[in-house]
């Protein structure tokens, strides 16, 4: 009569219970293996969010252009910062001249006290043109924004951040209260809706908005900057499939504009956003690839594990297998039971696998910088490789043990 399941399974408990601390020894590596799948999938998963988090943020139908490595007096290679190639009217004509292009703004930037009654913090401030909220995904909470005068008269009113606003003026929107940045007195025209925590880990929310010229004779102080130069000119095509084909003209169109002749360097760059984010997405699937790969290995040296403690099990319980032979049990009851005690020491380990990743990837996520996506995908995903460890590397076992001769095994 063959055995039920109800009959394996306890038989299988019972000869795991026997020798307990070597089966708990055994399922380590699983343990180890499967912690390892849940941590560090979950980390690869979260670093791609981010990413993705960093796509939405920055745009895939945008470049950014700034001042490139020059050569100043003498030939000396000077830095970026140290020099302004840009200008307005560099804006201007690739506007006017490349249709493809559907917003465009240059903007400057710096750091200041923002000061309204005995609060203040130090803040970044962006000097913008009208494009430029529209650009970098920004929208009015509050407030009606600059007016066009505001633009061409250098108009001393700002828009706040939320942080900002919410340091100075608390509850209240500050819509039409005059707030300090450095000396100059600024009427608040608008507030910004919040965006939270960046793709860097920063606040974007730690900003305000001035118009371009306002930043240029306000805030940039004695920097001898040359008249319509900026810092950073940023657009957007209509169609994401024109992106380099916009770069190119635009390269074209600054080397003209900029006299820059045949074979020399360019005194700016043009950044192509959509590579950037597709080389880290293609390095972040590669590390996760590897991790997954590792915690693998791990796996597969507990399944391997398992396979030798069951073999070694088939070897001292020889007299046993065969005297269940002889009572009448037949080779497919012995490969079961074995096949069993396999799957319970995987499966016991798979669980105690699951819950230390869980945690460790919790963890994780508490005590350091890396972003992690915890979901039930990967405890799935955890749980089957745990009952396939078992059925593949316990088989062998198993079969080797219902194979043997019942006589043969009496004798030893």
């Amino acid at each position: 009569m063959s055995m039920t399941f109800s009959d394996i399974v306890r038989t299988a408990i019972f000869a795991l219970r026997g020798n307990w601390m070597r089966s708990a020894l055994t399922s380590l590596g699983v343990i180890i293996g499967i912690a390892a799948v849940i941590v560090m999938v979950s980390v690869g998963q979260g670093t791609q969010q981010e990413i993705d988090k960093l796509v939405s943020g920055l745009g895939s139908q945008r470049l950014d252009i700034s001042p490139g490595a020059g050569r100043g007096p003498g030939g000396a290679r000077q830095s970026a910062s140290s020099f302004y190639t840009l200008t307005v009217g560099d804006a201007q004509s690739i506007r006017d001249e490349i249709p493809e292009v559907q917003y465009v703004a240059g903007s400057l930037r710096g750091n200041t006290q923002a000061v309204f009654a005995e609060n203040n913090l130090s803040t970044s401030w962006q000097g913008v043109q009208p494009d430029y909220f529209v650009i970098n995904g920004w929208t009015l909470a509050d407030g009606d924004g600059f007016d066009p005068q505001d633009y061409t008269g250098a108009g001393k009113v700002v828009i706040l951040g939320e942080t900002v606003r919410r340091t100075l003026f608390g509850e209240d929107s500050g819509i039409g209260q005059t707030v300090r940045l450095g000396r100059v007195p600024f009427t608040v025209a608008g507030t910004l809706a919040p965006k939270g925590q960046g793709g860097f880990g920063q606040d974007q929310d730690d900003v305000v908005m001035v118009p371009l010229e306002t930043a240029r004779r306000r805030l940039m102080g004695a920097m001898g900057m040359p008249a319509g130069a900026v810092m950073q000119i940023a657009l957007t095509v209509t169609d994401a499939r024109n992106l380099d084909y916009v770069q190119g003209e635009v390269e074209s169109l600054l080397r003209q504009r900029h006299r820059i002749g045949p074979g020399d360097e360019d005194d700016f760059r043009v950044r192509n956003i959509s590579e950037i984010v597709a080389t880290r997405t293609a390095t972040t699937n590669l590390m996760s690839k590897l991790l997954g790969a590792v915690a693998t290995i791990c796996l597969v040296i507990g399944g391997i594990g398992i396979m030798n403690i069951m073999l070694v099990s088939v070897t001292e319980r020889i007299k046993e297998i065969g005297l269940r032979l002889a009572v009448g049990a037949g080779p497919t009851d012995v490969r079961r039971q074995f096949l069993a005690e396999a799957m319970l020491i995987s499966l016991i380990g798979g669980v105690i696998g699951i819950a230390i990743g869980v945690v460790g990837a919790l963890l994780v996520g508490q005590v350091s910088d890396l972003p992690v996506a915890l979901n039930g995908r990967v405890v799935g995903l955890a749980a089957a490789f745990s009952i396939a460890t078992g059925l593949f590397f316990g088989y062998y076992p198993a079969r080797k043990a219902s194979q043997l001769d019942p006589i043969e095994a009496l004798r030893q």
